[in-house]
């Protein structure tokens, strides 16, 4: 099968690990970069040899013959860039979030559907290694139904120190890691019926919200509590890491620190360490997070290649991003907000 033409719009701090990812699945050939900052995007042609730079989306997209373009960019240039490619018919991978507000992701969606372009979401998270083994060991452990989760991300990384444009973001943790924990509880609890969410902010030096807890009624009766905090000062905070426990009919299961898995069951206990790979390029701090980058990319690829499912449609990551700002409605509000289906 001939590898798949694509190119990158972005080249900031993201960037190399996602075409990393990319490397790692294989099948793919990056043809060409874009970034207004020129020299950012040489600097990634240089590292991973590709052939040609651009400075502007549209010079690339009337010049290059692609088959799907990685948009690696700041969330208010999502729209416009995919509305650029879906123009031109070709395939689409954005980076999360979707959109900075609910009526553009619809737009987003809208527009490529009417079209007939296959438009994805690169949301990695739910591919991590422990993440997916909560699931399985939810529906293999004989455990019965779930009535109660609880899913928890906080640390305190710095994550300013490579990304500075977080704290000038008006909407801050439930727009940047929201996205993430929201879907991860519709990856494990299928759709949320009713939102109700608090905020606060914690560091006087940014102006969004960094700590936000957010409950949900699932379809059958599941309530689960996602608590995200750039604030928290935890034992186990060094690493990006997401902890779970869901609390089922017959037993239990529980994600907890350095990757260990417990499911209990008449009242035994097994455990089970899952770790990610390791990848040469992953940052150490980051190894469960960058490795999910490759069984993502993997999904992706193979629904453009072949037509066939993949997890992260921009049609099924619109409802996640449907929670994301009713979220953001019930902290400005103080009341429950209602989902339709």
């Amino acid at each position: 099968m001939d590898k798949l033409r694509f190119a990158v719009i972005g080249c900031g701090f993201w960037a190399p690990y996602q075409i990393s990812g990319w490397l790692e699945v294989g099948g793919v050939d990056l043809v060409a970069v874009c970034d207004k900052n020129k020299s950012k995007a040489e600097q990634i042609a240089r590292r991973f040899q590709v052939p040609r730079v651009y400075e502007d989306a549209e010079s690339l997209f009337e010049s290059e013959d692609i088959d799907f373009v990685d948009i690696i960019t700041g969330v208010e240039s999502h729209a416009p860039l995919t509305f650029l490619a879906a123009q031109r018919g070709i395939s689409i991978i954005c980076q999360k979030p979707m959109a900075p507000d609910l009526d553009t992701a619809r737009k987003m969606v809208a527009e490529c559907r009417s079209r007939g372009v296959s438009f994805f979401v690169h949301e990695n998270w739910r591919w991590q290694v422990p993440i997916r083994k909560v699931k399985r060991a939810m529906t293999e452990s004989n455990i019965g139904r779930p009535f109660r989760a609880h899913i928890l991300y906080a640390n305190s990384y710095p994550v300013f120190e490579n990304q500075p444009f977080l704290k000038e973001q008006e909407k801050f943790i439930l727009a940047d890691m929201g996205p993430h924990i929201l879907d991860v509880g519709r990856f494990l609890f299928g759709e949320a019926r009713r939102v109700y969410c608090q905020t606060t902010r914690v560091n006087a030096e940014i102006k969004g919200e960094d700590v936000a807890t957010v409950m949900m009624l699932m379809e059958h009766d599941v309530t689960v509590s996602c608590e995200l905090s750039y604030a928290s000062k935890l034992e186990h905070d060094r690493f990006p890491e997401t902890f779970i426990r869901v609390e089922c009919e017959n037993g239990s299961v529980e994600l907890g620190p350095d990757y260990w898995v417990k499911v209990t069951r008449n009242g035994i206990t097994t455990a089970t360490r899952q770790l990610p790979p390791a990848y040469s390029w992953a940052m150490p701090s980051h190894q469960v997070v960058h490795a999910s980058i490759v069984d993502c990319n993997a999904n992706l690829l193979k629904a453009l290649s072949s037509g066939s499912a993949a997890e992260t449609t921009g049609e099924d990551n619109l409802r996640t991003m449907e929670l994301v700002f009713a979220a953001y409605e019930s902290a400005r509000t103080g009341k429950a907000v209602n989902l339709d289906g």
